[in-house]
């Protein structure tokens, strides 16, 4: 028996470590795509174009060392080690920490407008990030061809255009089937540049010096203002970390530590020694990572480095994807219309509107700044801000989610402050020579955000204020007595569950009947990614035939009210779905003189408001069984 044991114990712990091996293969192509693909030009900007240092040895040892220690603070022990332990019930990203903060945070921080307002910048800064990431990772890719010859110079640009333009075409059809490849590709990526780099290692070890921080150290205390800008060139090797945390939903933290800490973080190292090794044996910046290949080995790398952009790009517009659908759900954006590309993975979604606009600002980023060196002036603001953001998050869930002691909180939470500080203003030197354009598209995003928060706020005052208690008004049904019903059930959507909906209002007063059921139905977002099928629906009978039921859903999830109709265990409820009809009440927004916000946001939040998906398809209704009754609202 017991030699049995042992053999099913053992089966068994073959079959987790090769579940886990999957999944670190299958975070290699998700997760690590940005990050990965930063040695293409992150070194190389240390030293070319206006922030560059000049060359020499000291520099050199100086700079990799830098980016060596960026890797372990910034992405090894903040982000792997402590940003991951902080997780939304398993899910990861901006605002899930936003929304995790203020579900468990102290009375004190649950009361503070701030933390929703950090989670909209949060989302600004990584939608702007969203949009210079596939631009500069496949043009600085592509522009590999130029190590081979000249003549390619001209079809730069075009073919990183056309690459994208077929990479946005496909997120249509789904990235499962794609993703399948990403993993494999991406640990023949890692092999790629950790071989490149180690044989630069082996010609040249006099680099492995810049594993002593003194050599960070003393560059950045003798460059004075020339060594502040090298952070935001340097900050560049640790772009897409935030990805760690965001993917954590995906794949769990032991598959995306363990991609990191034996295949990512050694690769990385060995390459950007491989490059400083090249620097000092030969000195010329110039496409710096194509300098550690073979000629023979230029265009294969060069078809590889584009794949893994490629894959790198694929990973950041599905985090558009998957952020966009977040704001919604929590209440920072318009109803937009969603599309499930798998029927088994619900965080595989596609969004036209994002991906038109994503397109659309990349093409405009390519068209303007031309080359990635010119894009990489522009990168890192955007990335600075939200690691700043998240650590402000992170310390004020310190105490609360982990009860560390003050005397631990205080300095480790000063240092990574003043540390994120300090990068985040090296970045800004970096708006005059493109980041502009960064700070605009975040701007941008946010001003949009917090006028469709404070819009919809105003509204609700509006409703409520001129809303009937639906406590008086069940009274008043009971007190009339005989009532004519309609031999169906009526669901009638409202926003406040104490107060009855201007649909049915309009209908009884009008017509002076009532259905034989009839549902008063919210839909609660909460502050979790996913919430429980047994805890999804609750119900509260009124009496005469009126119930009051709440629908729950997380912020990563999709309302489906029919399917949830179907599930519920309601008294007297119809199972046939013909015998139900939905009814909204359609608010149409007419502008008044009244100051309740700014006169140039109001147009503005009238767009949005016009432009958002009807609640019919948000929530997935039977659109013949939907009946719309329309009420004006000064706004």
């Amino acid at each position: 028996m017991s030699n049995g044991s042992s053999s099913a114990t053992a089966g068994s712990g073959k079959q987790l470590s090769a579940a886990k091996s999957v999944l670190v293969v299958t975070a290699l192509g998700v997760v690590f795509g940005d990050i990965g693909t930063s040695p293409l030009y992150a070194l190389r900007e240390c030293f070319v174009g206006s922030h560059g240092i000049p060359l020499s040895a000291t520099n050199v040892l100086g700079a990799v060392s830098l980016i060596f220690w960026f890797l372990v603070i910034i992405v090894s022990i903040k982000y792997v080690i402590f940003v991951m332990s902080a997780d939304n019930k398993g899910e990861g990203g901006i605002l899930a920490l936003m929304a995790l903060v203020h579900r468990i945070g102290p009375e004190k921080i649950k009361n503070l407008a701030i933390i929703p307002f950090l989670g909209i910048i949060g989302a600004a800064l990584l939608f702007s990030d969203g949009a210079i990431t596939p631009a500069i990772s496949v043009l600085s890719a592509i522009e590999g061809l130029n190590v081979a010859t000249p003549m390619f110079s001209p079809m730069v640009i075009p073919f990183a255009i056309v690459v994208l333009g077929v990479l946005f075409i496909l997120q249509s059809h789904g990235s499962g089937k794609v993703g399948a490849l990403f993993g494999p590709i991406m640990v023949l990526w890692f092999f790629t540049i950790g071989v490149l780099g180690a044989w630069s290692v082996f010609r040249c070890p006099a680099v492995l010096q810049a594993l002593n921080p003194l050599y960070a150290v003393k560059l950045l205390s003798v460059s004075g203002l020339k060594g502040f800008t090298l952070l935001g060139s340097a900050f560049l090797a640790v772009t897409g970390a935030e990805m760690l945390y965001a993917d954590i939903g995906h794949f769990g933290k032991s598959p995306i530590r363990s991609a990191w800490f034996f295949i990512v973080f050694p690769a990385l190292i060995l390459n950007y020694m491989g490059q400083g090794a090249y620097l000092l044996h030969a000195g010329n910046p110039e496409n710096l990572f194509y300098q550690l290949s073979p000629a023979w080995f230029v265009y294969p790398l060069v078809v590889l480095a584009t794949v893994a952009t490629i894959i790198a790009s694929q990973a950041v517009i599905s985090g558009a994807f998957s952020l966009a659908r977040q704001s919604v759900q929590l209440g920072f954006w318009p109803r937009i219309r969603v599309i499930h590309t798998s029927k088994s993975i619900i965080g595989q979604v596609y969004i036209p509107f994002i991906n038109i606009a994503l397109f659309i600002v990349i093409l405009l980023l390519i068209l303007g700044f031309k080359k990635s060196g010119n894009l990489a002036s522009a990168y890192g603001i955007a990335v600075s801000a939200t690691m700043l953001i998240t650590t402000a998050l992170l310390l004020l869930l310190s105490r609360t989610l982990w009860r560390v002691p003050l005397w631990i909180t205080v300095p480790v939470g000063a240092f990574f402050l003043l540390f994120d500080l300090s990068l985040f203003a090296a970045n800004l030197l970096k708006v005059l020579s493109g980041g502009w354009v960064v700070v605009i598209i975040a701007a941008a995003v946010c001003i949009l955000m917090t006028t469709w928060v404070a819009g919809r706020r105003i509204l609700q005052k509006r409703v409520i204020a001129d809303a009937v208690p639906l406590d008086s008004f069940v009274k008043s049904i009971a007190a009339q007595g005989d009532l004519v019903r309609a031999k169906r059930t009526g669901v009638f959507l409202v926003g406040n569950p104490d107060t009855v909906p201007r649909a049915l209002l309009h209908n009884y007063k009008h017509n002076g009947v009532l259905h034989a059921q009839t549902l008063i139905v919210t839909v609660v977002t909460e502050e979790t990614p996913y919430v429980p099928g047994t805890e999804r629906m609750s119900f509260v009978s009124l009496g005469e035939g009126i119930y009051k039921v709440a629908f729950c859903y997380g912020f990563m999830e999709s309302p489906d009210i029919p399917k949830a109709l179907a599930a519920a265990e309601i008294p007297e409820l119809p199972h046939d779905p013909q015998q139900i009809s939905y009814f909204l009440g359609k608010e149409s927004l007419v502008l008044s003189r009244e100051r309740s916000m700014a006169r140039w946001r109001k147009p503005l939040f009238l767009f949005l408001a016009r432009n958002s998906l009807s609640a019919s398809s948000f929530f997935n209704l039977p659109p013949n069984r939907v009946i719309e009754l329309g009420v004006q609202i000064e706004f």
